[in-house]
């Protein structure tokens, strides 16, 4: 699979993702994910980068929402796809080491009740949030958005982006229409803070197969 990259060479988007499907060698149908290096401090609060994108083919993975709620809205928020909805309930329940879920949104008036698991959830990077669109007045709305394909992306220590943009079983038109708006999203969402060329690498891969370089220099 190495063989077939040039390790010296950043390709353009259609090239890379017709590489991405030549070096894919599971059995199963791999994921498609994105590594961008961005030329950010992540210790200084105005280069922190986070918010979300909604692909247009989503991921392809099935996500599993659950949502913090009053019982006014549970009803609402489990037919809009939660796998479970309530309030200090669903808290006993995480208490208790309940986490098979993806994503966890939110309605304000329950944050004060999420506190006593506000670590626990933390830690799994499930805390909802209000950059992330996470905390809303709009729970079955936010909810259809995620399960549609709307992705969180967050910076991590190194300034690094790291999300999946589908699976190799996408077309060409699918990836490259996840793959663009995602692009477009962290270009346009470029931090107050970051200075010279925020974005330094763009990185494809796809599960276990080998990383390519791709050239976004058409988006910049």
């Amino acid at each position: 699979m190495l063989e077939k990259i040039d390790r010296d060479k950043v390709y353009p988007l259609n090239e890379a993702i017709a590489l991405l499907k030549e070096t894919a060698n599971t059995k199963f149908d791999s994921t498609v994910e994105l590594h961008m290096n961005l030329t950010i401090d992540p210790t200084q609060a105005d280069q922190i980068i986070r918010s979300t994108v909604a692909l247009p083919h989503g991921t392809g993975k099935e996500v599993r929402v659950v949502a913090f709620v009053d019982d006014g809205m549970v009803k609402d928020a489990l037919a809009a796809g939660a796998v479970k909805a309530g309030s200090d309930d669903l808290v006993a329940e995480i208490e208790k080491g309940f986490l098979d879920f993806d994503v966890a949104v939110a309605h304000p008036t329950m944050m004060k009740s999420i506190g006593k698991i506000a670590r626990t959830l933390g830690q799994k990077g499930l805390m909802p949030n209000p950059k992330a669109g996470t905390v809303t007045t709009e729970i079955a709305k936010t909810i259809g958005e995620v399960k549609k394909g709307k992705v969180e992306y967050r910076n991590d220590k190194q300034g690094n982006l790291h999300n999946a943009l589908g699976k190799i079983s996408f077309t060409d038109e699918q990836l490259t229409e996840n793959l663009t708006t995602y692009i477009k999203a962290i270009i346009f969402n470029r931090p107050p803070g970051a200075k010279g060329n925020f974005i330094k690498t763009v990185t494809l891969t796809s599960t276990m197969g080998p990383g390519i370089r791709v050239d976004i220099s058409r988006f910049l």
